[in-house]
């Protein structure tokens, strides 16, 4: 009874919330939705402004520009170059990042959630955004199976949801697998003393 309550209680503070800016921005009415958008103006802008083409061909996270920039599926993305708009706009899918630019590991337990574009992992010509480095280590701990997990809730629960909505759920009703930020880290801890 308690999770249902909860649950209808996060459900009503999500739906009074409906008409904010930050909920469209992550839920633009494009394919691309969720994704980890901050409201600027009328337009929903990927990752703070960080350009998502840096990742690749400078091998780091780099603030975008106003000037080059380029809106695609309705979402606006911004660089640090000419050149990087315009390797952008040739091929947009190669730089998009994995699960809408949310946190990696927060998608392995169906949460889109954060996403600092300065913690970022590339595998296998993808890149993967997490929510600070505590995230990123604990992913690293099983990349292949923490993809797998992912690619099947991005795929089956998170993609084309609402973000806010998903995220309610999934933290109240958790998946099976599911880990603290604590049972995260101790994780991370004891693989790290192994490696000693």
């Amino acid at each position: 009874m308690k999770t249902i309550l909860r649950a209808a209680t996060m459900l009503a503070a999500t739906v009074l919330l409906a008409g904010c800016a930050a909920m469209s921005a992550q839920n633009p009415d494009t394919p691309l939705k969720p994704v980890n958008a901050v409201p600027e103006g009328n337009a929903a802008l990927m990752l703070k402004g960080h350009d998502v083409v840096a990742y690749f061909t400078q091998k780091r996270h780099a603030p975008g520009s106003p000037e080059h920039q380029s809106v695609y599926e309705g979402v606006t993305f911004r660089f640090a170059s000419a050149e990087h708009k315009r390797l952008f706009d040739a091929n947009p899918k190669q730089y998009l990042p994995q699960y809408g630019g949310y946190c990696a590991n927060g998608i392995v337990y169906s949460i889109p959630w954060g996403g600092d574009a300065d913690s970022w992992v590339m595998h296998d010509g993808k890149l993967y955004i997490f929510g600070g480095t505590g995230s990123r280590d604990a992913f690293l701990l099983d990349v292949p199976g923490n993809i797998r997990l992912a690619d099947r809730y991005w795929a089956e629960e998170v993609a084309g949801a609402n973000s806010w909505v998903q995220r309610y759920k999934r933290l109240v009703f958790r998946v099976p697998h599911y880990k603290s930020g604590d049972e995260l880290a101790k994780a991370v801890a004891d693989a790290r003393a192994k490696k000693g």
